[in-house]
């Protein structure tokens, strides 16, 4: 009985009904939540941490912000079930969140413009150099068909753009970043995707469970990982027999400025290199297509996970 008494002394506060009404809409840091609230972040830190503890939230650190999301589906799902009968959803104050809600979905929407703005440069160099974008994402989904993408993980997110592209076909969509500055763009340009969750981890150290996913993309992220392989490998562990992985990176080349000016750890993947490393990591091929058109070649590697035991690479 313990859990359903911490649960019910959780919700025994108008406050933290508010807030788990706030996180239905989308995570919030806690900042963001004292400012709908009307409330000092200590106050609303506490009432976080009661829900925290009974299990109907969740936090994330991502650099010097705390993130707060609603708890387990097991939990949270009986918890609103109740909350929709009582019909919470037209409680005056609720109504009045909402509304304030709206102001930080815009604050954030006008920070990603600006970094936009300010970067702009930098992203249009490195695309002029291929082929257009708009055909790049066109094959990808075509190569990962017209189903449903099931648990999908897209690996070193940035700013979202792939979750925006393929979150409405998954049931569930996580998107992963080393950058705190990365994903408060995505959260800005994911607010209306309700099922996509967005954390901070490290691609070596995926915050999931053996088999958990059905479909992993690394879009124009292998480029910059140190260990390629171990990366493979980690998105490996993470699929279920018979899931997916595609990446999308640049053939090789030898635009050295790619290197010393944008970070680049690798100047491009030869086939032998990542089918070697697919098999490896326990992924059969199953397509690999060239876009050419540019300076720089874009490559798509697709593989399917065959259930066997993928050889462990470790991360330095």
């Amino acid at each position: 009985m313990t859990e359903p008494l911490a649960i019910f002394r959780a919700l025994a506060d108008s406050t933290r009904l508010r807030i788990v009404a706030l996180l239905r809409a989308m995570e919030l840091s806690v900042g963001e939540l004292a400012q709908v609230l009307g409330q000092s972040q200590p106050r609303v830190s506490r009432h976080v941490k009661i829900l925290c503890d009974a299990g109907v939230a969740e936090r994330r650190k991502e650099g010097s912000w705390v993130f707060v999301a609603l708890g387990r589906r097991a939990v949270t799902a009986p918890v609103l079930a109740a909350l929709d009968a009582w019909e919470l959803a037209g409680d005056a104050s609720v109504v009045a969140d909402q509304t304030r809600l709206e102001a930080v979905r815009a604050d954030r929407a006008a920070a990603a413009e600006s970094w936009f703005e300010s970067n702009a440069g930098q992203w249009d160099a490195i695309r002029s150099l291929h082929v257009a974008e708009s055909e790049v994402e066109a094959a990808m989904a075509a190569a990962l068909g017209e189903g449903s993408l099931g648990t999908l993980v897209d690996i070193g997110t940035g700013t979202g753009r792939m979750l925006e592209l393929f979150g409405p076909r998954s049931a569930q969509a996580l998107g992963i970043d080393r950058s705190s500055e990365m994903l408060r763009l995505a959260r800005a340009k994911l607010a209306d995707l309700a099922h996509a969750e967005l954390r901070q981890a490290d691609l070596y150290a995926l915050p999931l469970p053996d088999g958990a996913a059905d479909t992993a993309i690394l879009h124009h992220v292998l480029h910059f990982a140190q260990q390629p392989a171990a990366a493979i490998g980690e998105a490996a562990r993470v699929l279920g027999s018979g899931g997916r992985l595609l990446i999308v990176d640049f053939a090789p080349h030898e635009r050295e400025e790619l290197r010393t000016r944008d970070a680049h750890a690798r100047l491009g993947f030869s086939d032998e290199q990542m089918l070697g490393w697919f098999d490896r990591a326990g992924l059969a091929p199953v397509q690999v297509q060239t876009l050419e058109g540019g300076a720089l070649t874009v490559k798509l590697w697709l593989g399917r996970k065959t259930g066997g035991i993928a050889e462990k690479v470790k991360a330095a």
